[in-house]
């Protein structure tokens, strides 16, 4: 198995452990691996009336540093920009809250998941 195959794999496990972990508190996962050409929503779910879009990221060998790294200013804005065409698309969720949550996968010195809610916003 090759490094990208292995790394694919843990991450596919970390979004189906954080899909789990969402639903246990209340979430209805909505969809997961959304694509459009420019980006990707890992998880897309509603709590009441709030839309989230989650990003999960599996580090275990991360440190806050590496998440910062990894969920930079350039992926928050293709996430955002990913989440208004599924709301383009799917206009039933118009008038929802919307929030960015980011949840963390085994990252030494955190909790096994370890749930960020409101993790970033759009920059005007």
């Amino acid at each position: 198995m090759s490094y990208d195959d292995t790394r694919k794999q843990t991450g596919n496990n970390g979004e189906s452990r954080a899909a789990a972990y969402l639903e246990a508190h209340g979430f209805s996962v909505l969809s997961r691996n959304w694509r459009t050409k420019t980006g990707e929503i890992d998880i897309i779910c509603r709590l009441n009336s709030t839309l989230v879009f989650v990003e999960v990221k599996t580090l275990p060998h991360g440190n806050p540093e590496i998440l910062a790294h990894v969920l930079d200013r350039r992926k928050q804005k293709r996430i955002i920009e990913t989440s208004k065409r599924f709301l383009s698309i799917n206009r039933q969720y118009s008038k929802s809250y919307i929030r960015y949550d980011v949840i963390v996968i085994d990252m030494p010195g955190m909790p096994e998941i370890y749930h960020i809610e409101n993790a970033f916003a759009e920059f005007l």
